[in-house]
């Protein structure tokens, strides 16, 4: 990577960090969403959240082989909306995968290795697959979007 974080490798390193620091909230906000949904209904939120946890950790493990400080998590953030509900949860979950997904395409886009660019397609796969399943669970409609992380 360049030392003065200009280049390729500089903007690869900028879209790693962003894309921790959207993982970081996604962790987060699962909290949210799993407190909001009935005790039968959390392994979905449950699931999400771990995936997020285990992308963090990748992503910060790749950050930290490089040499780079990794971006923490924030102490909290906020919510786009307030959660009183299990439609809302699932609202939040939704809002948590497309911001995921947005950050993945930055990733995508800025790769210079094969490494980070798997990463980064993986991820942008896996979130949209969840955001699938929680826009059923919100009552929204499409179900899918054609290019997940551009919208």
């Amino acid at each position: 990577m360049a030392e003065d974080g200009n280049g390729a490798a500089g903007a690869e390193e900028t879209a790693l960090q962003d894309a921790l620091a959207a993982e970081h909230a996604a962790v987060w906000g699962y909290g949210v969403v799993g407190a909001a949904l009935p005790a039968d209904g959390r392994a979905p939120a449950t699931d999400a959240e771990q995936a997020h946890r285990d992308a963090r950790d990748r992503l910060a493990a790749l950050l930290d082989g490089r040499g780079a400080d990794a971006t923490p998590a924030g102490a909290g953030y906020e919510l786009p909306f307030p959660v009183l509900s299990a439609v809302d949860a699932a609202a939040l979950a939704v809002v948590l995968e497309e911001g995921v997904s947005g950050s993945w395409v930055a990733l995508l886009a800025a790769a210079a290795e094969l490494e980070v660019r798997q990463l980064a397609v993986d991820g942008l796969q896996a979130a949209e697959a969840r955001a699938v399943g929680w826009r059923v669970a919100a009552g929204r409609t499409p179900l899918t979007t054609s290019l997940p992380g551009l919208s």
